[in-house]
């Protein structure tokens, strides 16, 4: 199996904050929440979600199509970093380091 490089495969990393002080506000922040787990991204802490992408140009797809998810209110961070540079990212659960997500392996199609 070919194994993506690690300098051309990217992170879609998504960060918000979004009001939910009415419920307009909690419902627009929910489908938003929802609508980024449907295009696969992953939640790997609260209002931040990731998700790899083979290369640069996929990347940008799913990119614009958070643009254009983006509810009216709030904040919404977008960033794109490889494969390479998420693996070099510190992560721990108390003060235990633990190994950041790692890209997932493509599939063989026969």
């Amino acid at each position: 199996m070919m194994r993506l490089s690690a300098y051309r495969a990217m992170w879609l990393l998504v960060l918000f904050d979004l009001p939910v002080k009415s419920k307009p506000q909690r419902k627009l922040a929910t489908s938003f929440r929802e609508y980024l787990l449907k295009d696969g991204f992953s939640r790997i802490q609260y209002s931040v979600y990731t998700r790899p992408c083979p290369s640069e140009e996929n990347a940008q797809v799913h990119r614009r199509r958070v643009q254009q998810a983006v509810p009216p209110e709030g904040l919404v961070r977008i960033l794109v970093f490889t494969d390479k540079q998420f693996s070099r990212m510190d992560c721990y659960q108390g003060a235990i380091p633990v190994a950041p997500e790692s890209q997932p392996r493509q599939l063989d199609l026969f």
